[in-house]
């Protein structure tokens, strides 16, 4: 088996997985001129049933085309076994997972991982070139040809390993998934109070681009920085369930905690 070619002119990807990501994925890599979505696989059909006429779809492995790279966009907890099922593939197999080691890719001769750091719903539209791809692979020529891939899309490059990636992605949950959870707690607590959520949403923008200047360490204000004791206390007798004291009291001193430092 030869090894692959460090640049093509047309890329071919598969894509495999209907979820999220694979929703993302096939929006932008089906606009780049120069790639080629050879085939969609979802386990099952439904998800790609709109899509059938305009690109090649299978929910039978064993009806893979021939790609110089395969996208393995599914659950983290299927990725290895799916790529088992595979069977020997000439070209790169990766998975688009954060916490995921390249390891689980292994019995693959060229592996790697492409993954898009973003948070993906297919409701709302996203711009790749914004999107950070990170990217790891087990040979130099794997790597060569996802990096080519990524920069199609447009977004910035990073090389990541495993360990570095695993680290990103928990990062990235307190980021990004624990973010939203509290922004969920706080509509609920307006729509309780009768207050639009809406009044909130300058604060939210302004929070987030100020640390595009400012460390977040340094960004920080609030109550619980300043041990402002009286509002503390109204603000936990304001609050009506249990869960979202417990919450508030954990949060306040662990910005106590960090600040302490």
């Amino acid at each position: 088996m030869q090894n692959l070619p460090i640049f093509k002119l047309m890329i071919k990807v598969s894509i495999l997985g209907a979820g999220n990501v694979g929703y993302h994925l096939h929006a932008v890599l089906k606009n780049i001129e120069d790639v080629q979505i050879v085939q969609w696989y979802n386990r099952t059909n439904a998800p790609l049933e709109e899509y059938a006429g305009k690109t090649s779809t299978t929910n039978q492995l064993s009806e893979l085309k021939e790609a110089d790279i395969y996208l393995i966009s599914v659950s983290d907890d299927t990725i290895e076994s799916l790529s088992l099922q595979l069977g020997e593939r000439n070209g790169v197999v990766a998975h688009t997972a954060g916490s995921v080691a390249l390891s689980v890719l292994k019995t693959h001769k060229n592996h790697g991982v492409f993954y898009p750091l973003q948070t993906f719903s297919t409701q709302k539209s996203v711009d790749f070139a914004n999107i950070p791809l990170c990217l790891e692979a087990n040979k130099p020529e794997g790597l060569a040809l996802l990096e080519q891939l990524a920069v199609k899309m447009g977004g910035p490059t990073h090389l990541i390993d495993s360990e570095q990636r695993k680290a990103l992605h928990i990062a990235a949950v307190f980021v990004n998934n624990f973010t939203n959870h509290l922004y969920a707690i706080g509509e609920s607590i307006c729509q309780e109070h009768l207050v639009p959520f809406a009044v909130l949403q300058p604060l939210i923008a302004e929070t987030a681009d100020k640390i595009k200047s400012l460390s977040p360490l340094d960004a920080q204000t609030g109550p619980a920085l300043r041990n402002d004791r009286n509002t503390l206390d109204n603000h936990l007798s304001l609050l009506t369930q249990e869960a979202q004291k417990k919450l508030y009291t954990s949060l306040t001193k662990s910005i106590q905690q960090l600040h302490e430092k």
